[in-house]
């Protein structure tokens, strides 16, 4: 049996079933290695760097209240669990703050940079209109696209979170695709950037 204290040699399936049983060490292990994918996830579809950090400390607390109710299945990895309660969090959050407040440029400057390093000022502008053309969009089509873009879950993954089959997922993704290519005129940009 693996040393739980090294994060990465337990799997996620064995930290929650050690978690049903009350391992506190194991819900530490789990929150240290899910956080900042679940905060990331989180913070793309509120645009809320403060009530993301609320809403990721709510799914984990979600995870350890209710660890009964996972169980391991073949298209239910944790991941995949951990998302799907982190988006219904999300959902209940949308319903309840309507219209949801956008951030400021100069609040936009002081999130600290993702894990992709921009290669230079022009790449981070797109990256910064897609963004902002990605909050546009409708909520079921937006978490799609970032489940599957910047979540890197699997279409059948992301269709698990959303509660959907995945070609209705993947016809959310290309219904948001497109509508992302008209907002942005995406050969437009594209075209001024190479």
């Amino acid at each position: 049996m693996p040393f739980l204290g090294d994060k990465f040699a337990a799997t996620d399936e064995t930290l929650m079933y050690k978690i049903q049983q009350g391992d506190e060490q194991a819900f530490a292990t789990l929150v240290d290695r899910h956080l900042t994918p679940l905060y990331n996830f989180i913070y793309r579809i509120l645009n809320h760097p403060t009530d993301s950090e609320d809403l990721v400390q709510d799914t984990f607390l979600r995870v350890w209240d209710h660890s009964q109710q996972w169980k391991s299945r073949e298209n239910a990895t944790v991941s995949t669990w951990l998302h799907k309660i982190a988006y219904h969090l999300c959902i209940d959050y949308l319903r309840r703050r309507h219209p949801i407040d956008y951030l400021s440029e100069e609040e936009m400057e002081q999130i600290p940079a993702s894990t992709q390093i921009m290669d230079s000022l022009q790449e981070l502008e797109v990256s910064r209109e897609v963004e902002k053309a990605l909050q546009d969009l409708p909520t079921r089509q937006k978490t799609a696209l970032v489940l599957c873009y910047y979540q890197d879950l699997s279409n059948q993954e992301a269709a698990t979170v959303l509660g959907i089959t995945v070609s209705a997922l993947e016809s959310l993704m290309a219904r948001g695709r497109k509508t992302l290519r008209q907002k942005l005129q995406l050969a437009d940009l594209l075209g001024e950037v190479s």
